[in-house]
């Protein structure tokens, strides 16, 4: 395999899984007809892994701010902000960041795998301490290869782990850096926020939050989970993105840091990387308004989001342990997954798969991500079928197993 040798086990699942049928990585959207569906493989295709949590990727108001600052600033910036400077929705777009989590800094990134890589490697370098929930997203794991600091895991969810780990730490130089996330990725469980901030404060310790998964969709406002436990004023740093709730593509960070702006300077990620294109900046601004004044699509994301876990836990599906944006259905086999992924397809629903090592514990997982713009037709279509595919592929005959962290 020459230079890909090092991937030799990757590409022998990758190629036993490609001969019994479609991929995932494969699948091409022909056209996407609305928030919630599109035509795949010439099907008409209910979307349910599009993670556009508050369907405002399809909001009228978020296109024509797109189609506007197009015509108005062009198609891109071709450049970072550091070489050809900020445009005026840049700028703009960073003070409602920082407004709406009630924080004084905010800068933004092009991905938010950047957001996390960028600020994480250059909050912490040497002599420091970095230390992460065990099932964090893989761009909080890449952000340890670019720190000299040491990296520590704690158990997922485990806020007596992480006080055992910062007890073992009191008498070591040099600063502490706990990272968690609002709602994780592959399970769709949150982060025990409160427990965990009286565990980072009792150690001196600085805390950041990644809220991708959980701004828009929780919190009277949207600002999520630490809005919602009430701990906003206690959080170092958060983390967040504009993929999932805001329809669009890019990363922020805020914080209340007096020293917050040096991350402009010393962030890599964010000097070397062309900025955000107008159209992003603007839809964004407007699908935050959205996020802020139309509690409406909360509510109607969370009907849609008990309505299918509530299905599909009285059908015997052991699925994640609470009910989130992020429904997965949890199973033994990664042959059974991906030939249960192609059947919903084949019947027209798009799902997400996860796959070890990305999923906790060794998982196969259907990863379903609700929206607000679902229809309960379209939901209830999804579980009626997820339930005849588990009778016949017989997983709903299998005893329910406890998920445990890694």
């Amino acid at each position: 395999m020459g230079l890909f040798s090092s991937h030799s086990a990757l590409a022998a699942r990758y190629e036993a899984a490609q001969a019994s049928g479609q991929m995932p990585t494969g699948v091409v959207m022909d056209r996407l007809l609305s928030a919630s569906e599109a035509i795949i493989n010439g099907r008409r295709t209910v979307t349910v892994g599009t993670h556009n949590y508050l369907g405002l990727a399809f909001d009228e108001a978020c296109i024509e701010a797109a189609v506007a600052a197009v015509r108005r600033e062009g198609t891109g910036t071709c450049g970072s902000r550091i070489a050809n400077g900020s445009f005026a929705d840049h700028v703009a777009l960073e003070q409602e960041l920082a407004a709406f989590h009630g924080m004084r800094h905010a800068m933004t990134f092009s991905t938010g795998y950047q957001a996390n890589l960028g600020v994480i490697s250059s909050l912490v370098g040497a002599g420091d301490f970095l230390l992460l929930d065990a099932d964090s997203h893989a761009s909080i794991y890449d952000a340890c290869k670019q720190t000299q600091a040491s990296a520590i895991r704690f158990k997922h969810n485990d806020p007596a782990n992480l006080d055992a780990r910062l007890r073992r730490l009191a008498d070591e130089p040099g600063d502490k850096l706990v990272v968690v996330e609002g709602i994780y990725s592959m399970l769709g469980d949150m982060a025990p926020l409160k427990a965990i901030v009286e565990v980072c404060r009792r150690h001196g310790a600085y805390l950041l939050v990644d809220e991708a998964h959980s701004m828009g969709v929780l919190g009277a406002r949207g600002a999520g989970l630490a809005e919602q436990e009430g701990v906003l004023d206690q959080v170092d740093f958060i983390v967040g993105t504009f993929s999932k709730s805001l329809g669009a593509v890019g990363g922020y960070c805020v914080s209340n840091h007096a020293r917050f702006d040096l991350l402009r300077l010393a962030c890599r990620p964010y000097m070397f990387t062309a900025s955000l294109p107008p159209a992003t900046a603007a839809s964004v601004r407007t699908a935050l308004k959205a996020v802020a004044e139309r509690p409406e699509l909360r509510e109607r994301l969370w009907r849609n989001v008990h309505r299918l876990y509530a299905a599909l836990d009285d059908a015997g599906f052991q699925l994640g342990p609470t009910p989130s944006p992020i429904v997965a259905v949890c199973l033994d086999a990664e042959a059974t997954t991906l030939a249960m992924w192609r059947a919903l397809l084949d019947a027209g629903y798009y799902v997400n798969v996860g796959l070890p090592p990305a999923t906790p514990s060794g998982e196969s997982l259907l990863r379903c991500a609700i929206s607000a713009a679902h229809s309960d037709e379209q939901i209830d279509g999804l579980a009626e079928r997820l339930i005849r595919l588990g009778r016949e592929f017989g997983v709903l005959s299998a005893p329910r197993r406890v998920l445990t962290a890694r």
